[in-house]
């Protein structure tokens, strides 16, 4: 199980996410699970806003009580590819993920989880293979990193041109290895903004992430 997660909104999370679980869900003959707990994944794979209950309304509901299945909100996103959507409720500081990650475990799929913006559950990450901080080389979200009480297993660095920061800035003040970097491109872009990125993921992405999928 794959978590990807930011410090700071803005970062690529979701796109990093999707992109990681495009790639799953071609190489495994089974597909993969793409788990949105921040909310913009189906935007991002060009989907309708999906309607039915998420993993919100999953928590929602007593354990006691007949809880629907986690298959039965699963949402088919591409012939290989499977998602479950945040859905309409807020979710509570209060939430059970170590309970969420069992359930999911009933898939037997590889699985990735876009947990958004600050540090996840440490239940989340305690279930996790992979535990990827997507960052930036700016200064305000390395500030951010800087004090963060978990550590990542890896680093995806979204490089932009003009940044003083490096490779090994993000490095020395996360505390991580930078495990795959991403180079900005307009291509990955324009696929984000027209729906497409399901569809005709960019070449170059897929190649950037390739050793951490």
């Amino acid at each position: 199980m794959i978590v990807c997660w930011s410090v700071k909104g803005g970062s690529g999370t979701t796109v990093v996410a999707s992109t990681l679980a495009l790639i799953r869900a071609a190489e495994s003959q089974r597909g993969a699970l793409l788990v949105d707990l921040a909310g913009d994944v189906p935007a991002v794979l060009g989907l309708a806003e999906p309607s039915g209950p998420g993993v919100s309304e999953w928590f929602s509901q007593s354990e006691n009580t007949s809880r629907m299945t986690l298959q039965s909100i699963a949402i088919q996103a591409t012939a290989n590819l499977q998602i479950i959507a945040r859905g309409s409720n807020l979710l509570n500081s209060d939430a059970n993920f170590g309970e969420l990650c069992s359930a999911l475990k009933t898939f037997d799929l590889p699985i990735i989880i876009d947990a958004g913006c600050g540090i996840p559950s440490p239940d989340l990450l305690a279930h996790a293979t992979s535990s990827l901080l997507v960052t930036r080389p700016c200064y305000l979200s390395l500030r951010r990193a800087a004090q963060l009480s978990a550590k990542p297993t890896g680093i995806v660095l979204i490089n932009e041109t003009g940044r003083a920061l490096g490779k090994r800035d993000v490095e020395a003040v996360v505390g991580a290895p930078v495990t795959a970097e991403i180079t900005f491109d307009a291509a990955i872009a324009r696929a984000v903004d027209a729906g497409l990125l399901a569809s005709r993921l960019p070449a170059i992405m897929s190649k950037q992430l390739a050793a951490v999928a």
